[in-house]
């Protein structure tokens, strides 16, 4: 069997050559596009947040609790999303996630106080902590451990893609239609890819359209078929605990660029609703390419002689160096030169986010991953709350994004020191559980 799942010969009668699919790269295309519409979903709030302020009359300290609800509710989300997953497979599970979070983006258009809003967005929450658990375990059944470092990274790419085409049209549809319609927008979306998913996604061993050559390449790694693993049995091992710190100390980062960054390039250059498109763009385009270059890099580094641990390791520290000089990004007078600072960290971000979620399926065994990932994105969610809190008065107060960059800039070299001291090579725990 060649890497790229070439076909087999099948002898009988006569020997005939078998049609070589690539149907693991369908399934991910169908992740890329779920994830692009939860970007877009969670996005909306961020853009228009200056004119939402303006026009219900919220403090930055009540933005920062309406994130935080957010933030809240996917800490909670998050693990139950990863059990609901594990027991009830991807196909199901995906598909009552992306009902619940569609429905609640849309209900935003009800809200007309910073209260309302906030109940909005802690439903939203809730739905949206499951695309991540579901994605990862959905990657970890289609793809080898050698392919799932760049599967990860291109559906996770989605992020950005979701995050490039919110800017691109949700100012516009304000403009025109008013910002009610805007929360509507992403609803045909969602209702179109649940169809699409229910219909098409099944298991590799159940799909009906799947090569044998290509179900052996995707089952290179032995599948265990075993019941879910007790959360308070995978909390005893370390490696749980190096993936949710590392969570906790950089997903707070994304957050952060999601929902202050218009508020940010408003407030320190004085764009407009109709002029904040453009940044936000560049800045999520440059991020998509991060997303999926990092994703790539560790098979590059792989085939050039370092193990996949070392692979990963090197490419999580080459993108956490890379972040740092966000640290200049609130002293520049520059509009382009934080662009570029803000790109750079961002596209370094999506390249460690794709790595940091691919450890969660390189240390355990496949049936605990959409567990692990969810108790991870909880402590993630939790960072995300106390820095959203942190923000909204640090910008009530000292009116300075400085203090919020610098920790920016630092949390990376933190979070893979943790990594190396807790998890060292990423070592695969045994499946007694």
């Amino acid at each position: 069997m060649t890497p790229t799942g070439l076909s087999s010969q099948q002898t009988g009668s006569g020997a005939t050559s078998e049609r070589t699919t690539h149907l693991r790269w369908t399934v991910c295309a169908m992740l890329f596009c779920a994830t692009s519409i939860n970007y877009m979903d969670r996005q909306v709030l961020g853009i228009l947040a200056s004119t939402l302020q303006h026009s219900i009359g919220w403090t930055e300290a009540q933005y920062g609790y309406i994130i935080s609800g957010f933030q809240v509710a996917y800490a909670l989300g998050l693990v139950l999303a990863g059990r609901m997953v594990d027991k009830l497979g991807s196909r199901i599970g995906y598909a009552i996630i992306m009902g619940l979070w569609s429905a609640a983006a849309m209900a935003h258009a009800l809200a007309r106080t910073a209260l309302g809003f906030g109940i909005a967005r802690f439903f939203l929450g809730l739905g949206e902590s499951g695309n991540f658990p579901a994605a990862i375990k959905t990657t970890a059944e289609w793809f080898p451990q050698s392919e799932r470092s760049l599967a990860t990274g291109i559906f996770n790419s989605g992020a950005n893609v979701g995050a490039i085409l919110a800017p691109a049209i949700i100012p516009w549809i304000t403009i025109k239609f008013g910002w009610q319609a805007a929360f509507l927008t992403t609803g045909i979306f969602s209702l179109t890819w649940i169809a699409w998913w229910v219909t098409h996604y099944r298991k590799p061993a159940d799909s009906p359209k799947i090569s044998q050559s290509e179900l052996h390449y995707i089952q290179s790694e032995p599948i265990s078929v075993a019941a879910t693993i007790p959360w308070k049995k995978l909390i005893t091992y370390r490696q749980t605990w190096a993936f949710s710190i590392a969570k906790f100390l950089t997903d707070p980062i994304w957050w952060f660029y999601l929902y202050w960054l218009p508020k940010f390039f408003d407030s320190r250059f004085h764009l407009g609703l109709s002029h904040l498109g453009l940044p936000l763009i560049i800045v999520y385009n440059i991020s998509a390419v991060g997303s999926v270059g990092g994703g790539w890099l560790p098979a590059l580094l792989n085939r050039r002689g370092l193990t996949m641990p070392g692979a990963r390791f090197t490419t999580m520290l080459f993108c956490a160096c890379i972040i740092t000089p966000i640290f200049f990004a609130s002293r520049t007078h520059s509009e382009w030169m934080a662009i570029g600072l803000l790109s750079l960290a961002a596209a370094a971000h999506q390249g460690w986010s794709a790595n940091l979620f691919t450890t969660a399926s390189d240390m355990f065994p496949q049936r605990a991953v959409g567990t692990v990932v969810g108790i991870g994105g909880m402590a993630g969610s939790i960072g995300g709350v106390l820095f959203s809190l942190s923000a909204g008065w640090v910008l009530q107060l000292m009116h300075s994004y400085a203090p919020l960059f610098a920790v920016s800039a630092s949390a990376y070299l933190v979070a893979l020191l943790v990594l190396r001291t807790m998890a060292p090579g990423f070592r695969k725990i045994e499946d007694p559980l």
